[in-house]
């Protein structure tokens, strides 16, 4: 199968060419014909399996043969996504899959001037990518008008309601013309999405290229067990003993970021992070830099989770678990894209025994363990596996006998002790509830 067998016009064809795209993944292949045919569309893959070209190169052709010009302050298509990154990551892509086309594409986001992305919009935009904040703003701001809008796409909609965008996402929704094409891409899918789905889309076409939330076979995976408090002397340790060159790491908290930075840097070590408290500028700068091999650390927050394209990257260490199990696959999808390999390391203290448990549950796999010496966690994290359950609790400590008699009467409270090696049982994590957005869902035409 070639892109022109899926129908796509000759000016595509001549930008993948130069892009050097010879054969359609599984989820464009399926894809493609189903946008180009009007269908509205459920899609989830894993992360670099090529979603972004799934859902832009057909819309495109779309904007590109159909429907009026663009007038001032409208936009024809518009793609939503979570973040500043994939917002700049997913235009970047739109922009060299349309340079034969006459058309204008442009990206807004939070964290920069509203000022010239209002005069942008200005003379109308064929294809526009936007975080739901912003977009919301400029709507306000009779910015920008809907009445043209041919296409609505949601990439990574989970995400966007990880991220608190669901009264956002309501009233977008509700600006919108009823008569639109609607197209939902994800590398996974939660029941909070299907519901979000069946209120957004007409009797949508699903698509499901792979097992949902299960982490790409490219990449190598596995754990090195560790006290939390000795995890920056592993990490360095680990990255001397294994000549790392270029590293994407995870932790959970923006002052953890910027901890482990620091530290990092007092090492002599290349390092940078980013987070959302960082400015936009700053934060593509140090992605840029990463990309380029002038740094050799990347330290991020789940910012950077999503969307990112990092050609060739070889490890993602997870310096903390995800507190969202999902994010674990989105995590290591940073690394073993498009039919590489890579590998992915995470550091598992003993407090994160039921996140890690979740992840396993999620994935469908026990992830291989491995004590560094010299590193062996004074608290054992239990055993756990696939089934979502801790196989090997610590011993619950013994409670203390009251003492009777002998000039005390009554009884003495020794308190709690616990053998060495032993941990008390972590709370167990609790996931963030979730608001979908309900939305006024009556019957709406279909697009002709």
């Amino acid at each position: 199968m070639t892109f022109a067998t899926l129908g796509l016009i000759e000016p595509l064809l001549r930008s993948l060419e130069t892009l050097g795209y010879q054969t359609p993944t599984p989820v464009q292949a399926q894809a493609i014909p189903a946008v180009l045919a009007g269908r509205d569309l459920m899609a989830a893959a894993q992360t670099g399996t090529g979603k972004t070209a799934g859902f832009a190169l057909p819309l495109l052709q779309l904007l590109a043969m159909e429907g009026p010009k663009v007038t001032a302050n409208s936009v024809r298509a518009l793609i939503l996504v979570p973040t500043r990154e994939l917002a700049e990551q997913v235009h970047e892509a739109v922009r060299q899959y349309a340079e034969n086309l006459p058309l204008r594409t442009y990206a807004v986001y939070g964290g920069v001037s509203i000022n010239p992305q209002m005069m942008k919009l200005r003379s109308g935009v064929d294809l526009l990518v936007a975080t739901p904040g912003r977009l919301l703003d400029l709507f306000r701001q009779n910015a920008l008008k809907f009445n043209q809008l041919q296409t609505l796409v949601l990439d990574e909609a989970d995400r966007m309601l990880d991220l608190g965008f669901s009264e956002e996402l309501a009233n977008i929704y509700r600006a919108l013309p009823k008569k639109r094409q609607t197209l939902l891409f994800s590398a996974t899918f939660s029941d909070d999405i299907r519901l979000l789905a069946g209120q957004m889309l007409n009797d949508p076409l699903s698509i499901e290229v792979s097992p949902r939330n299960v982490a790409a076979n490219t990449v190598k995976q596995w754990i090195v067990t560790v006290d939390k408090k000795r995890k920056p002397e592993l990490f360095v340790h680990l990255m001397r003993k294994g000549k790392w060159k270029q590293v994407l790491v995870f932790a959970k908290t923006r002052n953890g970021v910027d901890a482990l930075v620091e530290k990092l840097q007092g090492l002599g070590i290349n390092a940078d992070g980013i987070h959302g408290d960082k400015p936009q500028a700053t934060r593509q700068r140090a992605l840029d830099r990463f990309k380029a091999s002038e740094v050799q650390i990347l330290v991020a927050t789940d910012v950077a989770a999503r969307g990112l394209d990092i050609e060739d990257l070889p490890l993602v260490v997870n310096f903390d678990l995800p507190i969202v199990a999902e994010d674990y696959i989105h995590r290591i999808g940073r690394t073993g894209r498009a039919g590489s390999t890579g590998e992915a390391i995470s550091l598992v203290c003993a407090d994160e025994v039921n996140l890690l448990s979740a992840i396993e549950m999620l994935t469908r796999q026990t992830l291989k363990r491995q004590n560094e010496p010299d590193f062996e966690p004074e608290h054992r994290v239990p055993d756990t596996d696939a089934s979502g359950q801790v196989v090997k609790k610590p011993k619950k400590p013994k409670k203390p006998k009251a003492s009777g008699g002998g000039g005390g009467g009554g009884k003495r409270n020794l308190g709690k002790w616990v053998d060495s090696g032993e941990v008390a049982p972590a709370e167990p994590s609790i996931k963030p509830v979730r608001k979908v957005p309900v939305f006024n869902t009556g019957p709406r035409k279909r697009k002709p």
